[in-house]
C-alpha cells in the first residue's frame, strides 16, 4: 500500500480495502450474517487520506493556495451554487473511465474536488474489492496520471464533483464518493443535496458511539445503514432514507452492485442510461449530458423516492418504492442556472426552458434598445429568447474568458475590483454609444452585476436595461444548493428599485413568479421555487441546517 500511495501526488488520497489479517475489527462477514450490530469499523479508518513521504508533504504545503499571505477571491461569488454531480456505471469493463469522463461533463457542478470508487475483482476471479481515487480540484487534474485509472480497473464505478462551502473548502476528507467498511463488507456512496436534519442525525448517531471522519452531511447515511439491524442491504438503505429530511440524489456502490435513490420529492435530478457500447452498460448521472459524452443513451428519470438496483453479476434492474410518495418539487433553478442548456432535466430540455424565460419576460418587461447581449455562459438562451422575441438584434457584448478559474490569488486587496474584468470583456464595437439590454440568469447579492453594469458602461454604452430571466430570489435553499443567508440576499433587502440604484443600471426587471410558474404550466406545482416565494417543501430547521461542509 506504501508503494501505491508514494506514486500518486501529494493532495490525493488512494485506498485499498480494509485488511482483516491486519486489522481484525473490520473483518468482511459474508453478505446476510446475521453479526451482532457494530456500525462502522473505526479503527480502519477507511476515510482517511494515505500518509505520503515527508518530502511529498512538505511540497505540497509549500505549493498550496490556502497560503495566510494571499487573498482567495471568488469570481462567481454572485451566483448560487449546485453543490456536486454524481455518476454510476456498472456491466463495462471500462466503468472507471468512463466515469471520469461523465465527471467532465458534470464539472460545472462543482470544481473543488472530485473521486471515483471502483469494484475490483482480482484476476484469480477472488472476492472484489472497492478501491477509491479522490483529491483536490478539477477532475483533469485529480486524474491527469493514468495509473489512477488503471488502479480503478473494475466493471462498475462511482463518481462525484464537489463544490464546498465555508468551513472545510479544501479538506481532502470530505471529497466523494466515501468508502467504508462495515459488518457486511463495504459500501461507497456519492450524494446530491443537503440534509436539513443533519445537524440532529449526527448528535444522535455520536451518542450510541459513532465516530465521525468528516464533516459532510454523507457520513451520516453511511452510519445510518451500518447501525440498521434490517436485511438485507436495500432495507437498510430504505431504513436510514427514512430518517433523512431534505434533499438526496444517491448513489451506492458494493462489490457486486450499484444502486441510485432518489428522495421522496426529488429536489436534485438523476437520471438513468444506457450505454451504446457492446457492453450495453447501465448509467446513472445528475443530467445528461453526462450520458451524451460517453455516448449513453436517455432513457428516464430516476422517479422521486424510488431505489433503482444493478446486479452486476446477471445486470438484472429491479425498481422499488423508497418510501410512500410525498408531492415532487423539483429545483427550479436547475432550469435557470444550475444544468446545462444541452440537459435534459425533470423531463424537460433546459435550452428550451431558458429560451422561454427570456422570451417571456420580452413581453413582460420590454426595453427600447439597440442590441441584446447574455451575461455569459449561463444568460445565453434567455438573451436570443429575448432578442427574438423583442426584434432587437442579439450580440455578444461580453466575452467570457475560459481560462480564468472560479477563483484566483491575489496577493493585494486593491486588486479586487479587476475580478470581473479577468473574466468578462466588453466589446466596445458592440457596445459604444448603444443603448444595451442585458440579460442574466439571476441576481443574487448584486456586487458582480453592479461591475457588469459599470463594465458596460465604462465601454461607451449609453445606457444600460438589466432584465433577469427569474424572479427576485429572497430567500436561501437548503436544498442542496450553496446560496448565501437571506439577509445577504438583495432582493430580501430591497425592492426592484432599490435593487437599480445600488447596481447602477438604467432599469431593472425580473421574470414575474406568476409567469414563471405559468411557463411551466400544470407542472408548476411540483417545481420548488421556495428562494422565490419563501414556501419550502420541508420547512428548514435554522440551527439544523449544514452547508454541506459547516464547522466541525
Amino acid at each position: 500500500m506504501a508503494a501505491v500511495a508514494a506514486a500518486f501526488p501529494s493532495g490525493h488520497h488512494v485506498s485499498s480495502p480494509p485488511n482483516p489479517k491486519t486489522n481484525p475489527s473490520c473483518l468482511f462477514y459474508p453478505a446476510f450474517l446475521k453479526a451482532p450490530s457494530k456500525g462502522l469499523s473505526i479503527p480502519s479508518n477507511p476515510l482517511q487520506p494515505c500518509r505520503l513521504p515527508p518530502h511529498l508533504t512538505a511540497a505540497a504545503a509549500a505549493d498550496s493556495p490556502n497560503d495566510s499571505s494571499f487573498t482567495s477571491f471568488d469570481l462567481l461569488s454572485d451566483k448560487p451554487r449546485e453543490e456536486c454531480g454524481v455518476v454510476g456505471i456498472i456491466g463495462d469493463n471500462d466503468a472507471a473511465y468512463l466515469c471520469s469522463v461523465a465527471l467532465h461533463a458534470l464539472q460545472h457542478r462543482g470544481q473543488e474536488g472530485a473521486g471515483i470508487v471502483s469494484s475490483h475483482r482480482p484476476n484469480d476471479g477472488g472476492r472484489a474489492s472497492l478501491r477509491t481515487v479522490t483529491g483536490l480540484g478539477l477532475v483533469s487534474h485529480v486524474f491527469q496520471d493514468k495509473s489512477k485509472l488503471d488502479y480503478l480497473s473494475g466493471s462498475a464505478a462511482i463518481g462525484h464533483v464537489r463544490y464546498s462551502t465555508a468551513g472545510a473548502a479544501s479538506s481532502l476528507a470530505n471529497v466523494q464518493p466515501f468508502l467504508a467498511g462495515y459488518r457486511f463488507g463495504q459500501l461507497a456512496v456519492a450524494h446530491n443535496g443537503n440534509l436539513v436534519n443533519y445537524s440532529s442525525l449526527r448528535a444522535r448517531l455520536e451518542d450510541s458511539g459513532s465516530i465521525f471522519n468528516t464533516s459532510s452531511d454523507t457520513e451520516v447515511i453511511l452510519h445510518l445503514i451500518a447501525n440498521s439491524s434490517s436485511r438485507p442491504l436495500i432495507s437498510r438503505i430504505v431504513e436510514a432514507c427514512e430518517s433523512l429530511q431534505g434533499a438526496y440524489s444517491l448513489v451506492f456502490l458494493t462489490e457486486n452492485k450499484l444502486f441510485a435513490v432518489r428522495d421522496s420529492h426529488g429536489f436534485r435530478p438523476l437520471v438513468l442510461g444506457r450505454l451504446r457500447r457492446p457492453s450495453g452498460g447501465i448509467v446513472f448521472a445528475s443530467e445528461s449530458c453526462a450520458l451524451d459524452l460517453i455516448e449513453a443513451d436517455y432513457e428516464r428519470e430516476i422517479n422521486p423516492g424510488e431505489v433503482v438496483v444493478v446486479d452486476g453479476r446477471d445486470m438484472s434492474v429491479t425498481s422499488l418504492c423508497l418510501m410512500p410518495p410525498k408531492p415532487r418539487k423539483a429545483c427550479i433553478f436547475e432550469h435557470i442556472y444550475f444544468a446545462l442548456p444541452n440537459s435534459i432535466v425533470f423531463g424537460r430540455q433546459v435550452y428550451s426552458s431558458r429560451y422561454s424565460f427570456g422570451a417571456t419576460l420580452a413581453r413582460e418587461s420590454p426595453a427600447d434598445a439597440d442590441v441584446v447581449i447574455p451575461v455569459p455562459d449561463s444568460g445565453f438562451y434567455a438573451a436570443l429568447g429575448y432578442a427574438s422575441e423583442s426584434g432587437i438584434p442579439f450580440q455578444q457584448g461580453l466575452i467570457r474568458s475560459h481560462y480564468v478559474g472560479r477563483t484566483f490569488i491575489q496577493p493585494e486587496q486593491n486588486i479586487r475590483d479587476l475580478a470581473v474584468r479577468l473574466k468578462l470583456a466588453p466589446v466596445k464595437g458592440i457596445l459604444e454609444g448603444k443603448s444595451v439590454v442585458v440579460v442574466d440568469d439571476s441576481i443574487v447579492r448584486g456586487t458582480t452585476s453592479s461591475k457588469i453594469v459599470a463594465l458596460i458602461k465604462d465601454a461607451g454604452a449609453r445606457e444600460v436595461h438589466m432584465r433577469i430571466a427569474s424572479p427576485p430570489i429572497i430567500g436561501s435553499c437548503y436544498y442542496g444548493v450553496d446560496t448565501p443567508r437571506s439577509e445577504e440576499l438583495i432582493s430580501n433587502r430591497m425592492n426592484v428599485e432599490g435593487v437599480k440604484r445600488a447596481i447602477g443600471c438604467d432599469s431593472l426587471a425580473f421574470l414575474s413568479l406568476e409567469s414563471l410558474r405559468g411557463l411551466l404550466g400544470e407542472e408548476a406545482p411540483t417545481f420548488c421555487d421556495a428562494c422565490f416565494s419563501g414556501n419550502y417543501p420541508v420547512p428548514p430547521i435554522e440551527n439544523e441546517v449544514i452547508r454541506m461542509e459547516a464547522v466541525e
